[in-house]
């Protein structure tokens, strides 16, 4: 016993091709009508590719983005780098002398981007809204660093390595020490050679 109608061959291209033609014209998702931008972090130590969410952190991409297309990241170092946490650049040149940079961004930590291995996040003081130029990348999971943890606001999370974990990898491995005031400073410089926005 039949329960429905086949279609015939004419009704059914009819068909096809009336669902086809509707799919055409749905609206392209947010994912879809723009890829997420990717920046190349040429290091000393290897290439890193980060790609970020202006969907999420719309502020701190904008200000990260600026600031690759300043050139401001040409020469810094990753000044603090603890293996099993993470390793944070962006701020210092290799003498540890800290460039000058914009006036900071609001917190966007409770946006959903957790501070997993990879991830890449803005460093802060203790005032939550203080964020600059200075970006660290996650080197394990840090959940205790997802917002509201650990002291009620959390620490924003625009984007994730793409490409170059192994090098995150070998910088997490460098051997560090104490410079002055500075703590768990690479003993011989990793230094970010040039920060290029990919097409």
């Amino acid at each position: 016993m039949t329960w429905f109608a086949l279609p015939s061959r004419r009704r059914a291209m009819a068909l096809f091709l009336a669902v086809a033609t509707s799919a055409a014209l749905l609206p392209l998702s947010a994912s879809a009508q723009a890829a997420a931008p990717r920046v190349k972090l040429t290091t000393s130590a290897g290439d890193i590719v980060v790609e970020v969410y202006p969907d999420k952190a719309p502020k701190t991409v904008e200000n990260f983005l600026q600031y690759v297309q300043d050139k401001h990241y040409e020469g810094t170092v990753f000044h603090r780098v603890i293996s099993d946490f993470m390793v944070q650049g962006g701020g210092f040149t290799a003498d540890l002398k800290q460039k000058p940079t914009r006036p900071p961004v609001p917190l966007e930590a409770n946006n959903g981007l957790k501070n997993d291995r990879g991830a890449i996040a803005m460093a802060r003081t203790s005032n939550p809204n203080s964020a600059t130029s200075q970006f660290f990348i996650n080197t394990v999971n840090n959940a205790n660093l997802n917002a509201p943890n650990p002291d009620g606001y959390g620490y924003t999370v625009f984007g994730k390595v793409v490409s170059g974990l192994d090098i995150l990898d070998k910088i997490r491995a460098t051997p560090v020490g104490d410079q002055g005031m500075h703590q768990n400073v690479p003993k011989t410089p990793i230094t970010i050679l040039k920060a290029t926005l990919e097409k």
